[in-house]
């Protein structure tokens, strides 16, 4: 695997070392979605990389689970809502190793984006969308110095195309993300990112919102 660091006997990218993960607050922990999500994450600490995520119920929870199963570290970045807020907030059987406190949904959104150099999106609703859609324009806007996505499932090529079919897209949007269906993926295609940045196709993974506030 050339100079790639080894954990566990697992390959692992020298520039990527946090991945933020993205989805469905709503999920039960018996799901088929939770149990992806716990494997994902539990190969991706034993990889050696810091798990990311917003500290709540769902797809989140899962991913702490299957890092701490993994042996790996969790930030989470975490939100208490007002009570006419639907909004999930802070879930404490969500074991986290370091928190950050933000002020609002939007400042907790800039900084799960800024924690993670690159995103693993899962199956969710609008807050997943809505994390998906900053992720994706912020790749665009600073393509080439961008964060990655990977976009966990085939039901993603569905939505794909529906954005080629209806929306005006440029080149470069389609290809900042790759498309994954099982947790070996995930690795190979941060792997992949890694590649592309030695080839000189990235710059470097940018940490687009340092200089973002809210």
């Amino acid at each position: 695997m050339g100079s790639h660091q080894m954990s566990n006997g697992i390959p692992k990218a020298e520039s990527i070392n946090q991945i933020a993960i993205f989805g469905s607050s709503h999920t039960e922990e018996n799901s088929v979605l939770c149990k992806e999500t716990f494997t994902v994450c539990k190969k991706l600490t034993e990889a050696g990389y810091v798990v990311v995520d917003g500290g709540g119920p769902g797809v989140m929870r899962a991913a702490s689970l299957g890092a701490k199963a993994g042996g790996g570290k969790v930030i989470g970045v975490t939100f208490q809502a007002e009570e006419i807020m639907h909004f999930e907030g802070r879930d404490f059987l969500n074991k986290i190793d370091v928190e950050i406190k933000t002020k609002n949904y939007l400042e907790r959104t800039l900084t799960l984006l800024k924690e993670g150099q690159v995103y693993v999106i899962f199956n969710g609703g609008t807050g997943t969308i809505s994390e998906f859609g900053m992720a994706w324009g912020l790749a665009k806007l600073y393509f080439g110095h961008h964060k990655p996505l990977i976009l966990y499932g085939k039901f993603w090529e569905n939505i794909i195309k529906a954005f080629k079919d209806n929306m005006i897209l440029r080149p470069e949007e389609l290809e900042v993300y790759k498309i994954v269906d099982n947790p070996d993926a995930v690795l190979q295609a941060i792997l992949d990112f890694e590649h592309e940045l030695k080839q000189g196709q990235h710059l470097y993974v940018k940490a687009i919102t340092d200089d973002f506030s809210v």
